[in-house]
């Protein structure tokens, strides 16, 4: 009997589908005939590459109200949400690659170094890796695998996607998007393997690379693993990101942005604000609009277009948020504000309302681990200095946040907190924006994703070395070196980049003599 996963809405456990289950044995086959595709795709010109993935932003726009709302059904998140982040990045993101993959790829000719090597010419080219594998979470379950797969596509690749096992609907309506670029059997290929066991096999059967979203403990044990094999890895892991607001900032904008950011999809975002740290002199103010903000939104868990937040996705992950909250209530955190629910929902395990904490510290998981849900801990303090000290304690550097009306001191603030992806006035947001790329410092991950750096991650360099003089038999520093090789090299250095304009001329005069011996003697 074949094994199959169950897609149900998380919050009335609804069954939505069911897909079958990939068996460990069958992705060894998957991953061979996708090594024999991919040769075939790779020498198709980067043009018709384009061509053919061009058609799935017609598809995403033509079938935008469904695909949302059928990420919203079952992933949790509200449909308004599903549309902005998910839908609408995603094609902005086709749209972005399919303009700049052929500039990408373009090879690229590095200035000369040296008069010295006037004969030699460099190019570096850009090769796929092959079959790369992409292993992306629940959270965002359309928007973050779909720029990796539309990227490693554009660049050459084959692609074997895994999407979690409680977002295989959204895996799917990938599959759907990327069947109307008519590409060969093989290019790209969706699996459902569980979690549990996904990374050892990808690596087992023989990718070229792996890309992987999602914690830092599972980051850590692929790169291990990944390690043993050279296996190039990229990695997007958990962040405790920061947001800071200075006394000048707009504080409506703030209080309101953060919200966001803190709050939207239940909180449930690797890049999302999980610690404010606020100025001393508005510190009160700032409490004050967040909470006036956060009552006057709707709370649902019933999919309505309407609806400004809603639950969250796990029993499990509810937990987690729940215990940091209880730590943190232990060791003397104050519960300053926590959003009323509707009855009717209030009691569900799902429905955490959103949790401002005050009088935290650093001691308190709260502000020191991923909550990764609906609740922020708000810290005060006075300097500058104060507040970048605040914001760097972390072991994590995904993502960090400056709210301030002074160009001088967000520049300030984007150069030195110790974050891959630094917003002035916003937050999370640039994960959408395919331009930007995306990545952590210290424990958030390896590599990047989006923008330029993101599309090199997809592709190896080649240095290509030719010599415009090649028909020469020999190299001025090639033995055997009793001809005055020595002597001629110490003249060349001297001739470039020794001082003295007389002391260059004579050493100039020692080069040509030693070159014109190098044709003529040897």
């Amino acid at each position: 009997m074949t094994e199959k996963t169950v897609s149900k809405n998380p919050f009335t456990g609804e069954q939505i589908a069911e897909f079958a289950v990939t068996k460990k044995e069958e992705l060894f086959s998957i991953v061979d005939k996708a090594r024999e595709a991919q040769k075939k795709w790779e020498k198709t010109p980067i043009k018709q590459r384009i061509k053919r993935i061009k058609k799935i932003k017609d598809y995403l726009a033509a079938n935008a109200d469904k695909i949302a709302k059928q990420i919203s059904k079952e992933n949790g998140k509200t449909p308004t949400e599903a549309l902005a982040t998910e839908v609408l990045p995603a094609s902005i993101a086709v749209s972005y690659y399919c303009r700049t993959a052929k500039r990408f790829l373009k090879p690229y000719r590095p200035a000369g170094s040296s008069l010295l090597l006037f004969n030699k010419k460099a190019e570096i080219i850009s090769q796929p890796y092959g079959v790369v594998g992409i292993i992306s979470p629940w959270n965002y379950p359309f928007s973050i695998p779909f720029s990796e797969v539309i990227m490693a596509l554009l660049a050459g690749n084959a692609v074997i996607l895994k999407t979690a096992s409680i977002s295989q609907l959204a895996g799917n309506m990938i599959k759907e998007a990327v069947a109307v670029a008519g590409l060969e059997e093989g290019i790209f290929n969706l699996v459902n393997l569980p979690g549990r066991i996904a990374g050892d096999t990808f690596i087992e059967a023989g990718i070229d690379k792996l890309f992987f979203t999602g914690s830092v403990e599972t980051g850590r044990y692929l790169a291990k693993k990944a390690g043993e094999k050279l296996l190039p890895i990229c990695l997007e892991l958990g962040g405790n990101d920061p947001a800071i607001v200075l006394e000048d900032a707009n504080l409506v904008r703030a209080a309101r942005g953060i919200a966001w950011a803190a709050f939207q999809n239940a909180g449930q975002s690797c890049g999302g604000v999980e610690r404010v740290y606020v100025q001393k002199s508005v510190y009160e103010r700032f409490l004050s609009l967040i909470t006036t903000y956060l009552d006057s939104l709707k709370y649902s868990l019933d999919g309505s277009e309407d609806a400004d937040l809603s639950g969250m996705c796990t029993i499990a992950q509810a937990k987690k948020v729940e215990e940091h909250i209880k730590d943190a209530v232990e060791k003397g955190a104050r519960i300053f504000y926590k959003k009323l629910l509707p009855k009717e929902i209030s009691s569900h395990p799902l429905a955490l309302p959103p949790l401002i904490l005050t009088e935290v510290n650093h001691n308190m998981q709260i502000m020191r681990e991923e909550s990764f849900g609906p609740v922020i801990g708000v810290m005060a303090f006075e300097s500058h200095d104060e507040a970048l000290t605040l914001a760097n304690d972390s072991s994590m550097g995904l993502t960090a946040s400056v709210w301030t009306g002074s160009k001088k001191f967000a520049r300030y603030f984007a150069e030195n907190l110790e974050a891959g992806v630094i917003s002035i006035n916003d937050h999370l947001m640039s994960h959408g924006m395919p331009e930007l790329s995306w990545g952590g410092w210290k424990d958030s991950g390896i590599g990047w994703t989006h923008g330029r750096l993101g599309f090199a991650e997809f592709v190896r360099f080649k240095n290509i070395c030719d010599d415009r003089l090649g028909e020469l038999s020999c190299e001025l520093w090639w033995p055997p070196y009793r001809d005055g090789v020595y002597r001629a090299l110490l003249s060349a250095i001297k001739a470039v980049y020794g001082r003295g304009f007389f002391a260059r001329i004579g050493a100039w005069l020692r080069v040509a003599k030693a070159f014109i011996g190098m044709l003529f003697k040897r």
